[in-house]
């Protein structure tokens, strides 16, 4: 079965960036934890699955994503400074750690802190792999057809899926 819409894909990867001219390996899937995830529903890269499309069981890739196909360039007007009172009574945050933050709106992001000054801790809220040429092999390990019920709630369900 070759990969298309409403399939459940399961493969394994390997992410390299592109940092002063080097690789610099960043994350795997491998065979005993593959991505799993469901083609076609907006869950991935569009670029990443784009490359992916008419592959099938056993096929190996190789493609490599620009900063504008995967994260975005990186954007010096996204660091922004957090009021040190909005912590209490907690300890200030140390430089790189990452904070759970949420818009006004409810939604979740992520930010690192990247300074701390007289009165405010410097976040960057760029996605960590913004401005990144992203390059990905690795080995399509299963493909089959979406049930409806996958379908209907927009992820796959089961063995490296989402359980309810």
């Amino acid at each position: 079965m070759k990969i298309d819409n409403n399939n459940v894909v399961s493969l394994t990867y390997d992410l390299y960036v592109t940092e002063n001219g080097d690789k610099k390996h960043v994350e795997s899937a491998t065979t005993d934890q593959p991505l799993v995830f469901l083609y076609g529903a907006g869950m991935m890269l569009p670029k990443f699955e784009e490359h992916l499309t008419g592959l099938s069981i056993g096929d190996d890739y190789s493609f490599s994503l620009t900063a504008e196909d995967g994260y975005g360039e990186y954007d010096d007007k996204a660091v922004a400074p957090l009021p040190k009172d909005m912590f209490g009574e907690e300890p200030l945050p140390e430089i790189g750690s990452i904070l759970p933050l949420q818009d006004n709106n409810g939604g979740h992001f992520q930010a690192r802190v990247v300074s701390i000054v007289e009165d405010a801790v410097l976040v960057d809220l760029n996605h960590p792999m913004a401005g990144h040429e992203l390059h990905f092999n690795g080995t399509i390990k299963d493909v089959r057809p979406a049930t409806e019920e996958e379908l209907e709630h927009g992820h796959v369900h089961g063995e490296g899926g989402h359980q309810h």
